[in-house]
């Protein structure tokens, strides 16, 4: 698969984060058809046998984050006035006043961040999708992803404390990419 134009979206002038993702689908094929479509996606995908795909230009943002949740929660430096407006549940005006913050004050984002998607689905498809539990990452996978972040991170020189989970920095099925080890 080469590079899908579909995905990418505005330039993307400096990277500051990776982000780890999984596909929800069961094959490769099944990613690049959704790439294909247009809409959301990221920058490379790892087979199941851990073949790296780069699936957009670095030079262009991809859309994979979603909206951010506040970092100072974990950080446990959000100002008072932060931790007041997030007494109301509202990923929107989170997400907002997220942004508006630079890394390391916010999780990186579309606009900042290189997203790497492995091959897996979320079981058993018969229940609610928040209920479902996505596949074990394969060893094969896991040393593909290892690769692909220590050159990311030593090209763009990013420190590892801005590598992250799907579910860490957007509300997201909390075991997508559980299992994925770099």
């Amino acid at each position: 698969m080469a590079i899908s134009l579909a995905v990418q979206k505005k330039p993307m002038s400096h990277i500051s984060g990776i982000i780890v993702h999984q596909t929800g689908g069961a094959t490769a094929q099944s990613a690049f058809n959704s790439y294909k479509a247009g809409g959301s996606g990221a920058h490379f995908l790892i087979d199941k046998d851990g073949t790296i795909y780069q699936t957009a230009s670095l030079n262009y943002q991809t859309w994979h984050v979603g909206k951010l949740q506040a970092r100072c929660l974990v950080n446990m430096a959000c100002a008072p006035i932060e931790l007041e407006a997030l007494k109301k549940f509202n990923p929107t005006s989170e997400h907002r006043r997220e942004i508006a913050k630079k890394v390391p004050n916010r999780y990186p984002a579309n606009q900042d961040s290189i997203g790497i998607e492995l091959v897996g689905e979320a079981l058993p498809k018969t229940v609610p999708e928040e209920k479902r539990v996505y596949e074990t990452v394969t060893k094969e996978q896991n040393a593909s992803l290892k690769w692909l972040i220590d050159q990311l991170r030593f090209n763009f020189k990013i420190p590892l404390t801005e590598v992250f989970r799907h579910p860490v920095v957007s509300r997201k099925n909390p075991t997508e990419a559980a299992t994925a080890r770099w």
